[in-house]
């Protein structure tokens, strides 16, 4: 949270370092320094010179940025800082030449529950408690970003790099840090995270880097998190651009370079360059054939009942349209029957029957479901919500085997049944009541029958990684706290499924779901040790390999994996995640197993 009167400004400055009450006069280079906390913060100084550059003249952040005209030789000083008048709006204007007086100040986004001292949000240098002259008009030079300004190594891996020197030439955050609150430029800027609902983009440098045949940017492993990436938001009231992944900002963006805790470095646009769109289309996969079981996974974003119709026929349609009817559709984020609401209701028969009805009029099948409710807020998500994993089949392809004794907390297990595997209960889900699972989606687990051959899948969504710090933050490497919490899922999964190889090494098992992690992660590692399963998307090049989209990187956090007996092949449908009209943040993915009958 803003800190928003000069009162509480100073308390925090003052827990920082001792307030001076002597006037000092500086330049903006020596209030930013050389590393990212500055050696005059918590002190006043006087009649500081630059030319503005920006103005925020909304929300409770508002101020503006100015910037010295004069650059010394130092690549580590930046020249532009920014002045913070809460929510008054100041009265400059872009090129007014300015003289500012006030306390340095180093500003941590927090979110909720953080303090400046926990967040692992970089912070940004200003100036508070400000007053200023207007001296005459002016400029101030414009730094243009091209392919190979900024350095490819991202940073120092060095814990907290708060008060650690700036090496520009060398990190890319300490690049972006030395040029903090100047004017920056991207021509010609290429799309590579689509327009979100706060009227931002994210636009990259580099246009060549993990560059991936969609247009977007692909997060291909921890030491390479893709440093051309850079948030672009509006500081005007114009119209914001809708764009998708591989759309062009032709010309110039420009304007200051700020911070946020939603996403890092924000190139905070005085000037946008024209949206050219790159005519992305959704992807479309083929119809599965005769003799192929089609079995797809699906996020369908927290889907409750009574959600906005129009919404649910985009997922309807995209699931008879763009997946061509699976024959069984794992989804995952399927709330009970009265979404967010906190009233104890868990059933979500009323969700899954909007949605197949959808389905139904839209032209697919007529799909029936299995899940099972889970216990009132235990499963993590938004409270109240009770989101699960469930099952749609089409009972005209495929036969669900219904096999009693499946609830929230009793476990499932492989058992023989003649001379092949089945479940102890079907649905059934994986150790429930195991810590592993603690605020988290437990897996789903069901026996399907095709062409009387036995099928077993486990639909899956692993706990999410939202308390992992930033990559952009001063803590490097980033802590992935919950990437445990994930292996220890995988381990449990993986289990399950090595029980039943262990009873029939030819069983057809396909582990499908939101694993919440990439396929490079140690997480996931216990799912793809040995040879037990096969990631299918290990087919694709790595920079083909995602399903989101987040912070400009396209990532891999969906995922199919089979067992050694199946014969599949493998699509990833891109529908949602590259475009600013979505029905959902995940694009679907799917497999078709191929039978041959005797």
């Amino acid at each position: 949270m803003r800190v928003t009167s000069l009162l509480a400004a100073t308390a925090v400055l003052l827990s920082i370092a001792p307030a001076a009450t002597a006037r000092e006069t500086v330049r903006i280079r020596d209030i930013q320094g050389t590393a990212r906390v500055s050696p005059l913060v918590g002190r006043r100084v006087a009649d500081v010179v630059g030319v503005v550059t920006g103005v925020r003249g909304y929300g409770s952040t508002r101020g503006f940025w100015f910037q010295d005209p004069e650059a010394d030789a130092d690549p580590r000083t930046s020249e532009g800082l920014f002045v913070f008048t809460g929510e008054q709006t100041p009265a400059v204007a872009v090129g007014d030449a300015v003289t500012v007086t006030g306390v340095v100040a180093e500003h941590y986004p927090t979110a909720e529950g953080e303090t400046p001292e926990t967040t692992p949000n970089q912070s940004v240098t200003e100036l508070t408690g400000a007053s200023w002259r207007i001296t005459g008009r002016g400029s101030a030079p414009v730094e243009v970003l091209g392919p190979d300004s900024v350095p490819v190594e991202y940073a120092p891996q060095e814990g907290n790099i708060d008060k650690r020197p700036l090496e520009p030439e060398r990190y890319a955050l300490d690049f972006y840090e030395s040029r903090e609150g100047m004017v920056v430029r991207v021509d010609n800027a290429r799309v590579v995270g689509p327009t979100d609902a706060h009227r931002a983009l994210w636009v990259t440098s580099k246009p060549d880097q993990n560059a991936n045949e969609r247009g977007g940017t692909t997060y291909t492993g921890y030491t390479d998190p893709n440093s051309g990436r850079l948030r672009v938001e509006s500081l005007g009231g114009d119209a914001f651009p809708a764009a998708n992944v591989g759309d062009q900002l032709l010309g110039a963006t420009q304007g200051p370079l700020d911070y946020s805790r939603f996403g890092g470095y924000v190139l905070a646009a005085t000037r946008l360059g024209g949206h050219v769109p790159g005519g992305l289309r959704p992807e479309t996969t083929r119809p599965q054939g005769r003799d192929e079981l089609a079995i797809a996974t699906y996020n369908v974003e927290n889907l409750a009942a009574g959600a906005d119709q129009a919404r649910v026929d985009r997922l309807a349609e995209g699931i008879v349209d763009r997946l061509a009817a699976p024959d069984v559709v794992a989804l995952e984020e399927v709330q009970d029957n009265t979404g967010p609401t906190d009233d104890g209701v868990v059933a979500a028969d009323q969700t899954l029957r909007q949605l197949t009805d959808a389905i139904a009029a839209a032209g697919g099948p007529r799909y029936l479901w299995r899940q099972i409710d889970p216990r009132n807020n235990a499963d993590g998500g938004q409270p109240g919500g009770n989101i699960r994993v469930a099952f749609l089949f089409n009972p005209a392809r495929v036969s669900f085997v219904d096999r009693p004794g499946g609830d929230a907390t009793t476990p499932v297990h492989p058992v023989a049944h003649g001379e092949r595997v089945a479940l102890s209960a079907s649905p059934g889900r994986i150790a429930p009541t195991d810590p592993a699972w603690r605020d988290s989606r437990k897996p789903l687990v069901g026996e399907f029958l095709f062409r009387g051959a036995p099928v077993i899948v486990v639909a899956n969504h692993f706990t999410s990684k939202g308390d992992d710090q930033p990559l952009h933050g001063r803590f490097q490497p980033p802590a992935r706290v919950s990437a445990e919490q994930r292996a220890q899922q995988a381990r449990l999964v993986r289990g399950f499924v090595d029980e039943v190889l262990a009873i029939d090494p030819a069983a057809r098992v396909v582990v499908l779901g939101d694993l919440n992690d990439y396929g490079f992660s140690p997480a996931l590692a216990p799912l793809t040790d040995g040879a037990a399963l096969v990631p299918l998307a290990a087919e694709l090049p790595p920079v083909e390999r995602y399903s989101y989209v987040h912070e400009g990187n396209s990532q891999q956090l969906d995922h199919i994996l089979v067992s050694r007996a199946v014969d599949a092949d493998y699509d990833l449908v891109h529908t949602n995640a590259e475009f600013a009209d979505q029905a959902s943040d995940h694009d679907p993915q799917i497999t078709r197993i191929r039978f041959w009958r005797p």
